[in-house]
């Protein structure tokens, strides 16, 4: 066994453990999720429950062997994000709506752009799923909602559009307002990327390893990598906000173009 896998078999049933039952579902999340752990990735857990041991578990004996447990591996040079605890119920509810086209908004400071509940449910790793709740759900993601496609389409296209013909843009790029034009450029390049993995029935992959997985996609407009690139690296001199401008409006042509065929 693995140093990974010692882990993993180490910290499960601790995590299963914070549950009030101590039959939590335990799952691998982020990049391990995904299968594209480097140098750099973290362990993210997730467990769900009907409810966790407490009043206040952090005064759980439980938790105090989840704590150093994880302790532990960090001290061997292992890098561990805690554990993320989640009800059942409150994972039924949210995903029934993002499958019936009407996302959940949630915003937590560790994530860019929102948390976005299919995109963490498809890709994580189930570790211990004793009620094959995590399975079930894993199952209803297996073909990507038509409905959640189309509402993801047509918002994103909607703001690209919009951005596409405003003057403001132009405006921002002449005065060369650089928190603007900075903030403006990652508000695109997450729209951009929300349409093409949607249009590909593909769930947007998070924070993490976008142009990656978006280069494995089908159907991309022309060169859709090295333009993004360009356009997320614009350069320093005079004229690199103008060339970001006229490639996004370009990109914004070419991906109506895809659709529409």
């Amino acid at each position: 066994m693995n140093q990974e896998a010692e882990l993993i078999a180490a910290m499960a049933p601790l995590i299963a453990d914070l549950a009030e039952n101590g039959r939590g579902a335990v799952a691998l999340a982020g990049s391990r999720g995904k299968g594209r752990a480097d140098a750099q990735s973290d362990y993210d857990f997730r467990v769900y429950a009907d409810a966790y041991r407490g009043p206040d578990i952090e005064s759980t004996p439980q938790w105090r062997r989840f704590e150093e447990t994880m302790r532990h591996w960090e001290e061997k040079g292992f890098r561990m994000d805690g554990v993320w605890m989640r009800s059942y119920a409150g994972v039924h509810r949210d995903l029934a709506a993002w499958i019936d086209g009407a996302p959940v908004d949630k915003s937590f400071e560790w994530t860019i752009w929102g948390y976005h509940l299919p995109t963490d449910l498809a890709n994580q790793q189930i570790v211990a799923d004793p009620d094959g709740v995590l399975a079930g759900w894993k199952a209803q993601l297996v073909c990507y909602p038509e409905a959640l496609r189309a509402a993801v389409l047509r918002q994103y296209r909607e703001i690209l559009a919009y951005w596409a013909q405003d003057y403001h843009y132009e405006s921002k790029v002449e005065r060369r307002d650089l928190v603007f034009l900075v903030g403006l450029s990652g508000k695109l390049a997450n729209a951009i990327l929300q349409v093409v993995f949607a249009f590909n029935r593909v769930y947007y992959p998070g924070d993490g390893w976008n142009l990656p997985m978006a280069a494995e996609l089908k159907q991309l407009p022309p060169d859709f990598i090295p333009r993004m690139t360009q356009m997320l690296e614009p350069g320093g001199d005079a004229d690199a906000w103008r060339r970001q401008r006229a490639e996004f409006i370009a990109m914004v042509q070419d991906l109506e173009v895809l659709i529409a065929a």
